[in-house]
């Protein structure tokens, strides 16, 4: 184990959620040194979730962190990029940068459609108010991907009076995420917000004014954004200690160290041991991104407590408010809280009768007991668990209970 001197130096890679609570939670922590924070856009460090949101909406210009960076003493270092990575040196575009200690959170990028190179993607503030500026009232706009930002972008292009159509690889909404049930139950929002909803095909090729789709069909369209999920932004790693797993993500211990020696990472570029889960894990939501800077921060000054919180999720789409918090796996046991056809209900998933996932639409007390009975890994009684009239915490009926 590396100990770190907190009169050192430490140079934060990323700007975003995870690399700023990492560098707020080493200054506040007790370290004594330089610490850098570095990032690959012009801007400050800000917060990414109201880009599909405010944003978008108008509502705001910018989501920088309302954080005294000089105050702290905090050097700030935008439009860096990292180049590589030898021991006790960061390479980057402006220069190298020697480090005694170095937290890597470069989150992760938006994977690009083959068929469609020059499509948009919504990553960064710059994506969502060149976006914006394209959001009129008929605009004709194609989303590829029917994932938690296509859902929530077509959610606001919809009241900006755009015409919207979402094209879908998988047979349901959120194919990748949830079972093909669960995501169908969601279908008709899309209807019902006035959005042309098409499973079960994809994007071929993009042309001057309309996209292809791979059964033939040509949508007319003006703006094509694609959503189809990220990787992690770590391909600057290559030929370094740090080993990565074979999507790219940065294998961290429990410590959320990495196999380079006074080398940490946290966020969307990671993936962790989960004793909970038994398996490892890569999460790439906001609330992950937020526990972990700080845990990462807190390893790096000498604490030695695991990292394995509960995940975490929330999503903001045609006027409902829908969370998700624990991993569930295709052999668990699901089920139902409510009806898909009622205003509000819930999902649950049983992992030999015990709450391992819990997804809620608009039911936001089912979702904070889930998320304490699942961090006690507390076994459920069905029937109670299954009737949305009674609080989930009085449907404990094992251990942790």
């Amino acid at each position: 184990m590396v100990e770190l001197k907190r009169t050192g130096r430490v140079v934060v890679v990323g700007a975003g959620m995870a690399g700023a609570q990492a560098a707020l939670g080493l200054r506040r922590g007790g370290w004594e040194g330089r610490i850098s924070l570095l990032g690959d856009e012009p801007h400050r460090p800000y917060d990414r979730p109201p880009l599909s949101k405010n944003v978008l909406l108008g509502q705001a210009d910018s989501t920088a962190f309302d954080i005294d960076w000089d105050h702290l003493g905090i050097d700030l270092l935008p439009g860096r990029r990292a180049l590589a990575l030898h021991p006790g040196v960061l390479h980057t575009d402006g220069g190298e940068l020697p480090y005694d200690g170095l937290l890597i959170a470069t989150g992760a990028a938006p994977r690009p459609l083959p068929g469609a190179p020059g499509a948009r993607l919504l990553r960064t503030l710059d994506d969502a108010l060149a976006l914006r500026d394209r959001l009129r009232p008929g605009l004709r706009l194609v989303l590829a991907g029917a994932g938690w930002i296509g859902a929530e972008t077509a959610t606001v292009a919809r009241q900006l009076g755009c015409e919207v159509t979402v094209v879908e690889a998988g047979p349901a909404p959120l194919a990748g995420a949830l079972p093909e049930p669960v995501g169908a139950a969601m279908a008709g929002w899309y209807a019902a917000a006035g959005v042309d909803l098409r499973c079960g095909v994809g994007v071929l090729a993009a042309e001057p004014a309309a996209v292809v789709l791979t059964d033939g069909t040509r949508l007319a369209a003006d703006e094509l954004l694609v959503g189809i999920g990220a990787r992690p932004a770590t391909g600057w790693l290559a030929g370094s200690a740090v080993e990565l797993d074979p999507a790219g993500a940065i294998l961290v211990d429990d410590r959320l160290r990495t196999t380079a020696p006074g080398v940490w990472a946290a966020g969307d570029c990671v993936s962790y041991p989960s004793a909970r889960s038994g398996a490892r894990l890569a999460v790439q939501h906001w609330d992950h991104a937020l526990q972990s800077g700080g845990a990462a921060a807190a390893a790096m000054l000498g604490a030695d407590v695991p990292y394995d919180p509960v995940p975490y999720f929330w999503s903001e789409q045609f006027g409902r408010m829908v969370q998700y918090a624990g991993r569930h796996a295709g052999a668990d046991e699901l089920i139902h809280r409510g009806s898909p056809e009622e205003a509000s209900w819930s999902v649950l998933w049983l992992r030999q009768g015990a709450l391992v996932a819990a997804l809620s639409v608009d039911r936001p007390r089912d979702l904070n007991q889930a998320k304490r009975l699942i961090d006690r890994g507390v076994v459920l009684d069905r029937a109670l668990a299954a009737d949305p009239s009674v609080q989930l915490k009085a449907a404990a009926a094992g251990p942790g209970a």
